[in-house]
């Protein structure tokens, strides 16, 4: 397509949006590179794709694109055989995350197996690797972190750094606490230089502490010495940490294999969703403007229904109807300024433009649009004042160019053409011009104000005027526009508006001919025969609505007559079942009384004999109730008899060992009756043992009932925000002790983002906390980098 076509229909600025609604710069990529094409099949394509993009959102929702990264070049290094860094693969990971959450989401969207939808398609052919997806989450951290999970020997070399670092400060804190050393410190504090724990000296005191000067301050009043006590620890932890480093390299290298294992999944993969991205950002460029997928052909043929300009305003751009490429190929616009003209033009031209991109156009359903080869438009004042080129010699320039490009499919938009040189002239040269694109089979859309265009168009075939409505009341355009109307100049009729006198007004139309005054008669003639026709199809269309709305009417009352004689009928074969169910019940109770009649006289001997085991059976239960209201345990001596029970007294009966409590007090045999749970027993006092409830309730009130009070008060986070570091460390040391007695197994310390400070001195401080079994930053939706997740032993 024409360069300076495209720019004249801002056809850059739609392209421009479409790129602001992709989610990946893979699909912004595609976006930017969009351009028209004029092979009709490719474009039913192209818009074929935008129509299943809208089909999936309107089904399930914007899709899940979140994740999308460029991770080619980290595949093919992974191939050669290089590491990746923490960072790479945490966005290979994130692809591969994108690739399982799209295959869902198409699974969700409610799509019919063997239906033709591109878009589905494209999702089928994403490979996911769960397998290798969850390996890289749960070694890598961060793009700075390994996860102490990653490996056991990771985790034991990094426990094993903890043990060191913790031995090597308490004897460093030891060293600084005692009364020996305190004179000789300039804090009692334990640092670190070049990842060794040191101690500040005070300067006139370095030959009291034997050990290795690493840093001094800025005025050199403190020395940061390691100790000679430590010397040999810290060395440890040193080799520990080479360890450490080695183990780490040793795992990405063996991610970084498993990256290479699925490198050809993998770019597919990319290629696959930078094509989905742009895809889903055409569909939704189509749904934020109201857009329609319009019919294609290739014969020139346009019909825009209640077509909207997409860079004007929704609520002020009024829709136009237009039509061209059936009865004629040539359209000649005329009318006012600022009446509708070249917006016209430009709708024309940019739906063109976006329906041969590939994209939908925002329009009424039925709309048509034809797939041009090349498309021209000449819109606009680009006079150049380096060139020394007038306003009508820069216009001609473009049009020259035009003429020399053109093919009978070919659309061609001119505005105000022949303008910028005597009217005379520039009405022949532009007749002249519009005949030799239609001698070629152009499609042509024209605008001017010259009245010799006007009957041009009239007396030439396959040649139509519209117009764009002027309101002379109100002296304001109305945006509509009218095609098989030629346009009236109305300058006689605004200026009469505007207080030009009468006198003037008739002189100047003593100016014109004879044959122009009969054409702006006639133009007036057609403009009103328009209006009444207008007026009358609005009323034929008030009239249709109405008899439609009758005849609604009369089909409902017809249904509803219907719906009446079906439930009539309903009701009435509902009834007379009723009666013979009820019949046939009578019968069967007639039936069933007979029968019992019948078994009574048979039973009587048998009621005879069920009447005497019946006693049997009561003269057995009443001997088992006496037997239970004996005593049911043995008199002995297994424990000394409790004295004075009264009723109420807890006990414990020994042989059961079972508690109740007194009901009545021990009679002369020494038997009382205790309540245990619902029963009631009789028990000798030589099985009972008071119990003493006070002292047990004191007892458990202890340390356990602490625990339980702080686990239900305790707070499973804490926010140090704002916290210089030493206080934060000082509340979260205390808040650590709260939760290791509630048991909390894991918390959550609120910090923030900001410069880090606060993060990497809460995290040097849990490294070394025995209370701490791990930690981590927050994932996606608990914070993130602002908070760290601690799980305490």
């Amino acid at each position: 397509m024409n360069e300076k076509t495209i720019r004249i229909l801002e056809y850059n600025k739609i392209i421009d949006k479409l790129v602001s609604l992709t989610a990946s710069t893979l699909g912004a990529d595609l976006a930017r590179q969009l351009v028209p094409d004029n092979d009709i099949e490719k474009v039913k394509i192209n818009l074929k794709e935008t129509s299943d993009g809208v089909n999936f959102i309107s089904r399930r929702g914007s899709p899940p694109l979140g994740g999308i990264h460029d991770i080619r070049d980290s595949v093919r290094r992974a191939e050669i055989g290089s590491m990746l860094n923490p960072g790479e693969l945490m966005r290979i990971a994130n692809v591969l995350r994108a690739v399982r959450n799209l295959k869902n989401y198409s699974n969700s969207a409610n799509v019919k197996e063997g239906e033709d939808n591109i878009v589905g398609e494209l999702i089928e052919c994403l490979e996911a690797a769960k397998r290798i997806e969850d390996k890289i989450n749960l070694c890598i951290v961060s793009e700075e972190e390994i996860s102490d999970n990653a490996s056991p020997a990771l985790g034991s070399i990094r426990r094993q750094i903890r043990h060191a670092q913790n031995s090597i400060k308490d004897k460093l804190n030891e060293l600084i606490r005692s009364p020996k050393y305190q004179k000789y410190m300039q804090e009692p504090i334990v640092t670190m230089r070049g990842e060794r724990y040191v101690i500040p000296v005070k300067q006139e005191y370095r030959t009291e502490v034997p050990g290795l000067i690493h840093d001094s301050s800025a005025s050199g009043a403190t020395l940061f010495i390691e100790p000679m006590a430590v010397v040999e620890a810290n060395n440890a932890i040193r080799e520990l940490k080479i360890k450490e480093e080695a183990e780490i390299e040793r795992i990405l290298r063996e991610l970084s294999c498993d990256v290479a294992e699925i490198a050809v999944e993998l770019n597919t993969n990319i290629n696959l969703l930078a094509k989905l991205d742009f895809i889903f950002a055409k569909a939704k460029l189509s749904l934020e403007y109201n857009c329609v997928c319009p019919k294609l052909n290739n014969e020139g043929k346009i019909i825009i229904k209640k077509g909207r300009h997409p860079l004007l305003v929704p609520k002020t751009v009024v829709p136009i109807d237009f039509w061209i490429g059936e009865d004629f190929h040539t359209l000649v616009v005329t009318g006012p300024n600022t009446g509708g003209k070249t917006v016209t033009l430009k709708t024309v031209g940019l739906f063109t433009l976006m329906a041969q991109a590939g994209l939908h156009i925002p329009a009424g359903e039925g709309t048509v649009l034809s797939v041009f080869n090349k498309v021209f438009a000449d819109i606009g004042d680009e006079q150049s004042i380096e060139q020394s080129l007038s306003t009508f010699s820069s216009h001609m320039k473009n049009i020259v160019n035009i003429l020399e490009n053109i093919d009978d499919r070919t659309l061609v938009l001119f505005d105000e053409l022949g303008a910028g040189t005597d009217p005379t002239e520039g009405a022949a040269l532009a007749m002249a011009i519009l005949e030799h694109l239609k001698d070629r089979g152009c499609t042509v859309v024209a605008t001017t104000h010259y009245s010799q265009l006007k009957v041009y168009a009239v007396t030439t075939p396959y040649v139509e005027n519209a117009c764009c409505e002027f309101d002379v009341e109100t002296l304001k355009p109305t945006y509509k526009l009218l095609i098989g109307v030629p346009g009236r100049s109305n300058a006689f009729a605004i200026s009469k508006r505007l207080g030009l006198t009468d006198s003037v007004i008739e002189r100047a139309k003593s100016y014109l001919t004879s044959e122009e005054i009969k054409f702006e008669d006639m133009l007036l003639n057609i403009e009103k025969n328009l209006n009444q026709s207008e007026n009358e199809k609005l009323q034929a269309q008030l009239l249709k609505q109405e008899a439609e709305k009758i005849k609604s009417e009369m089909e409902n009352e017809k249904r509803k007559l219907e719906e009446k004689k079906e439930k009539i009928l309903r009701e009435a074969r509902e009834e007379a079942r009723k009666l013979l169910l009820n019949a046939k019940h009578e019968a069967d109770n007639i039936l069933s009384e007979m029968r019992r009649i019948q078994k009574e006289r048979e039973n009587i001997q048998s009621q005879k004999a069920a009447e005497e085991m019946r006693l049997k059976l009561k003269s057995n239960i009443d001997t088992i109730e006496d037997a239970l209201s004996k005593s049911v345990m043995p008199k002995n001596t297994l424990v000394k008899p409790p004295k004075n029970l009264k009723p109420g007294d807890s006990v414990l009966i020994v042989n059961l060992n079972q508690r109740g409590t007194v009901i009545t007090p021990p009679d002369r045999d020494g038997e009382a009756i205790v309540q245990v749970g619902i029963m009631k027993i009789n028990v000798h006092i030589t099985n009972l043992k008071l119990v003493d409830e006070q002292k047990e309730q004191i007892y458990k009130t202890g340390v356990g009932e602490i625990s339980v009070s702080k686990a239900k008060n305790i707070s499973s986070e804490i926010d140090v925000r704002g916290m210089p570091l030493d206080d934060a460390l000082e509340a979260i040391d205390k808040y650590l002790d709260d939760v290791v007695i509630s048991g909390l197994p894991e918390i959550c310390i609120i910090h923030g983002k900001g410069t880090g400070i606060l993060r990497n001195g809460i995290h040097q401080y849990l490294k070394s906390n025995k209370r701490v079994s791990s930690y981590r930053l927050g994932k996606y939706g608990e914070g993130e980098d602002g908070v760290t997740i601690v799980q305490l032993k």
